[in-house]
């Protein structure tokens, strides 16, 4: 058991520290370059009276809560999930499952929000639809996907952050861990003694 748990955050940290980048281009940046967009980006949000928007599905609608209320309460930034069972089993009946995070930005998304989409493959449709929703918003996206590097996601954020890896486990790991990293570092992770 030793051996495996070596391993096992051996991989988690190689995953972590190789976590690819990219911009609405498709061009590549480095892992700090896209963690500072999102910081400034959340400030700037913020700051301007808006909000920042989570959104996963599953373990990722888990990641999607735990943020939300961590940059709200710890980093004092207007945060919010949009995983109400209410909300989500009411548009999920009314108008299909696709359009759960889509229906709710159209109700309240302003320009300048920012949406923060998780989901492992990169391919859920509902977070799909509720990114296009979003730009007919003129909102800022960040997107976290995993699984495979040609998911439509990761082609989809003003900043994309990619797990290279095919493990549900690794990959909601790796964006928790590169969102708390936004998050702790600006709170001053690093430069306490």
């Amino acid at each position: 058991m030793h051996e495996q748990l070596d391993q096992y955050f051996a991989t988690l940290a190689g995953l972590l520290r190789t976590a690819e980048v990219t911009d609405h281009t498709s061009r590549n940046l480095s892992l700090s370059e896209g963690c500072e967009w999102v910081r400034k980006v959340a400030h700037d949000t913020h700051d301007a009276g808006n909000k920042i928007i989570f959104i996963g599905n599953g373990g990722s609608a888990g990641i999607a809560s735990h943020l939300a209320i961590d940059f709200s309460k710890n980093g004092g930034l207007r945060s919010l999930a949009f995983n109400d069972p209410a909300a989500l089993t009411c548009l999920g009946n009314d108008l299909g499952y696709e359009n759960v995070f889509a229906k709710q930005l159209d109700f309240h998304a302003r320009p300048s929000d920012l949406l923060i989409a998780i989901s492992s493959s990169g391919r859920s449709p509902n977070i799909l639809s509720a990114v296009k929703m979003a730009r007919t918003r003129a909102c800022k996206v960040a997107t976290f996907s995993g699984f495979t590097e040609e998911n439509e996601l990761r082609r989809t954020g003003d900043v994309n952050f990619y797990v290279r890896s095919r493990e549900y486990g690794f990959v909601e790991i790796a964006h928790l861990a590169l969102c708390h990293a936004v998050l702790d570092i600006d709170m001053g992770w690093g430069r306490r003694v």
